[in-house]
């Protein structure tokens, strides 16, 4: 096989969603629902990867992603690298970094919390990024981002 070929054929349009810690790669694709999308995905993982050791790389025809969708991306996968693509070139490169506060994406891992017992969407402030600590707004009860449970 030639050096310069890649391992994942290109896209002309959509967006590619790259340096995925291996171990969460079908995570993310689940997450983002792309077994419901009527456009060609390609999943790729365990490549290697300066970055992360190993990674997976996600391409998705057709498919430029929310900002609601890829805060969702950023609780399961922060740091990862989304690259919009049109014609064939990258257009831009985003991080995806964790924003401040989370509105109706992760549960409240306290069973008392209003937003078990009342049919509402939970917030979440990112009180420390560097540690993934999330403050529930009803509760004041902190969370391990790594250990949530999405919605």
């Amino acid at each position: 096989m030639n050096k310069k070929e890649r391992l994942v054929a290109a896209i002309e349009n959509g967006t590619v969603i790259d340096h995925i810690p291996a171990d969460k790669t079908f995570q993310v694709a689940n997450m983002l629902r792309l077994h419901e999308l009527p456009t060609p995905i390609t999943i790729g993982n365990n490549y290697i990867s300066k970055l992360v050791g190993k990674k997976g790389i996600i391409k998705v025809e057709n498919k430029f992603f929310t900002n609601d969708e890829i805060s969702q991306l950023s609780v399961v996968a922060p740091n990862v690298v989304l690259n919009i693509i049109k014609n064939y070139e990258v257009i831009e490169k985003k991080r995806v970094e964790t924003p401040d506060m989370l509105q109706g994406i992760v549960k409240c891992n306290n069973p008392k919390c209003i937003t078990n017992n009342e049919p509402m969407a939970t917030i979440f402030h990112v009180i420390d990024k560097e540690q993934g600590i999330l403050k529930c707004h009803y509760c004041d009860k902190e969370q391990d981002i790594n250990m949530v449970e999405l919605v």
